[in-house]
């Protein structure tokens, strides 16, 4: 339970990262201000700043987000009047640092009991210093300047330059689709680094090798890189062919057309039967071939990637016909077949890792409001009208698309629990 609670820790941390990072990455390139980039959620354990950006550590291990100015995710609250700050000031008598935070003096600076401000236009705040309420004054507020959170976080004010709004249209499509892009990129390195590790990739045709446990083809005649071209003659192409025809028929006899170094021959032998999730199918000790060649590894990324792309695609494609709780899978999902992944060792957390990749980027991608997808598809519509849609228009957009994706995670996850540790 230990190394499967780990596992999944670092599994889903590498996933979060990997993908904010996308997005954190393509938004410093374009201009836009990252104020903070977190890894996990809830209350925050550690900080830094460097390069206007906090770097923020948070107790739950799950998820992470990007903070940009301006953006959806960017919860900064107005100062509201009657607010009590402590500003620190430059030289110039220009405000530098705003403390909102109450929990301590982390400064020598002027208290002010707020009246208003504005931190993205005019870039000032006014108050009564040191509660005199008999004159108002006005503070400039440098362009830079940081602000103290109620939760002692210090971030950059957001200045309307430097906000994500202000950036131009290709560049705010760019940072949306950089976390898609990083998955992908993560299931190829995945993969990649899979193939070499194995020694090889597994060849998808009819020729097969030899299992190193006991094998009844071997003791039948079957020799290693031999093509089996038919089973009870039934045409095979491919593994895949191959090992449902063998699978059909446990406990019973079959007889294989071998092609072997340019000759072919009919060899008989009866299977083993092996029960796999309470089903019993046929063995008899063969593998997928492997292409050991130095190019066939390093192009496996690619390929591997595309395959499984397309193959979940079709699954994707197949809930609009038939739609099933059973071909979703949430967090409680996951750690189940994180177990399953951790008990074939870091080969199969690796191949794990590069399968979720490639699920969370196809998520991603579906115009959902509040995913990825659904802020690509108003940048698109926004391409289309030549101009953006309203704040407001945007907003409840975006609430109707989190509302649905909580609703069918609460179902997911309880249909999980049901699958997994119930049934």
């Amino acid at each position: 339970m230990l190394i499967t609670i780990i596992s999944f820790i670092i599994i889903f941390g590498i996933l979060v990262f990997v993908h904010e990072f996308g997005h954190f990455i393509v938004a410093k390139m374009s201009g836009i201000m990252v104020r903070e980039f977190s890894i996990g959620m809830g209350p925050k354990l550690f900080y830094y700043r460097h390069n206007h950006t906090t770097y923020t550590l948070r107790l739950l291990p799950i998820g992470g987000y990007v903070r940009m100015a301006g953006s959806s995710d960017d919860e900064d609250e107005e100062i509201q009047p009657g607010t009590p700050v402590r500003l620190q000031t430059n030289d110039q008598g220009v405000v530098t640092r705003i403390d909102l935070s109450n929990k301590s003096q982390l400064f020598q600076g002027i208290p002010l009991d707020v009246s208003g401000s504005d931190l993205e236009r005019g870039l000032w705040i006014e108050g009564y210093e040191n509660g005199d309420d008999s004159e108002k004054k006005r503070f400039s507020v440098d362009h830079d300047a940081t602000i103290i959170e109620k939760d002692g976080i210090e971030v950059q004010i957001a200045p309307i330059d430097v906000q994500f709004q202000s950036a131009p249209l290709y560049k705010r499509l760019l940072v949306n689709c950089a976390g898609i892009f990083n998955n992908v990129v993560l299931a190829i390195v995945a993969f990649m680094l899979l193939s070499f590790m194995q020694g090889g990739v597994p060849n998808n045709s009819n020729k097969v090798n030899l299992s190193p446990q006991v094998s009844i083809a071997k003791k039948a005649g079957v020799q290693n890189n031999s093509n089996i071209l038919a089973v009870d003659g039934h045409k095979t192409n491919t593994w895949n062919d191959v090992g449902t025809m063998i699978q059909k028929r446990p406990d019973k006899k079959v007889t294989l057309t071998v092609k072997h170094d340019g000759k072919i021959k009919n060899i008989s032998m009866t299977t083993k039967s092996q029960t796999v999730q309470k089903q019993k199918i046929g063995v008899i000790g063969i593998e997928q071939a492997m292409d050991t060649s130095f190019s066939a590894k390093l192009f496996s990324g690619f390929t591997r990637t595309w395959n499984m792309t397309t193959e979940l695609g079709g699954v994707l494609g197949s809930m609009f016909t038939h739609f099933s709780l059973n071909d979703l899978g949430g967090p409680v999902a996951i750690f189940a077949e994180t177990s399953s992944a951790s008990k074939a060792g870091f080969l199969g957390l690796l191949s794990f890792l590069a399968f979720l990749s490639i699920n969370l980027a196809i998520v991603n991608v579906l115009p959902i409001p509040a995913l990825d997808g659904g802020k690509i598809l108003l940048n698109i519509v926004e391409a289309i009208r030549r101009k953006p849609v309203s704040e407001k228009t945007e907003t409840i957009i975006t609430l109707i698309g989190f509302a649905i994706i909580v609703v069918l995670m609460v179902l997911v996850t309880w249909n999980d629990i049901e699958r997994y540790f119930i049934r």
